[in-house]
């Protein structure tokens, strides 16, 4: 093992970088637990072979990614839809009140949340992962392509593809709401 390397204390550190990263590949909170014990029992078994060549983090990463894509294969063999509209996809923070906004912003915000997490799990894996790496887990070009194993441009493309595809659901998606509204208050 990589001398300063302590399983308990990467467990400690990184534990909710996993299950936040995990939940947003996923989309689903039912076997989030698992699939973090996964990430952790593979990470003990590679850190003998670990060369610091890399961040942990960055490895870590791409053990996480590792296991969601795993977890969409086991779901695509299962034949099940990557969302069910009964998870709650939010996480603790985004639960708590902002102290100026009122019930009905508070609801928007929550309906708009809900419809992004919803379409971005309509992307591509590839674009998915990419757009939660670098826009909820804040990671640089470097570390995506790193963790991926792509070029540098890929991610780049794939990210740009990505964004354009969300921004245009769900602008169709607000448009198609607001007819309907329209429609019912007639």
């Amino acid at each position: 093992m990589h001398a300063d390397l302590n399983f308990e204390q990467l467990v400690r550190d990184h534990q909710e970088m996993v299950f936040r990263t995990l939940l947003r590949l996923t989309g689903s909170r039912e076997h989030v637990d698992d699939l973090a014990q996964d990430v952790f029992l593979r990470l003990y078994r590679a850190l003998p072979s670990f060369r610091g060549e890399a961040l942990i983090t960055t490895y870590l990463y791409r053990i996480t990614v590792n296991v969601a894509q795993d977890e969409w294969k086991r779901r695509r063999r299962d034949d099940r839809s990557h969302v069910s509209l009964s998870d709650d996809v939010s996480n603790w923070e985004d639960r708590l009140a902002h102290p100026s906004a009122n019930a009905e912003q508070q609801l928007e915000q929550r309906e708009f949340q809900h419809n992004v997490e919803e379409q971005l799990q309509r992307l591509s894996q590839v674009e998915r992962t990419i757009l939660v790496l670098y826009h909820q887990e804040e990671r640089t070009y470097e570390q995506i392509a790193y963790t991926l194993g792509l070029p540098i441009g890929t991610v780049r493309t794939h990210l740009h593809r990505g964004r354009k595809k969300l921004r245009e659901a769900i602008q169709q998606r607000q448009t198609n709401e607001r007819s309907a509204t329209c429609t019912t208050n007639r």
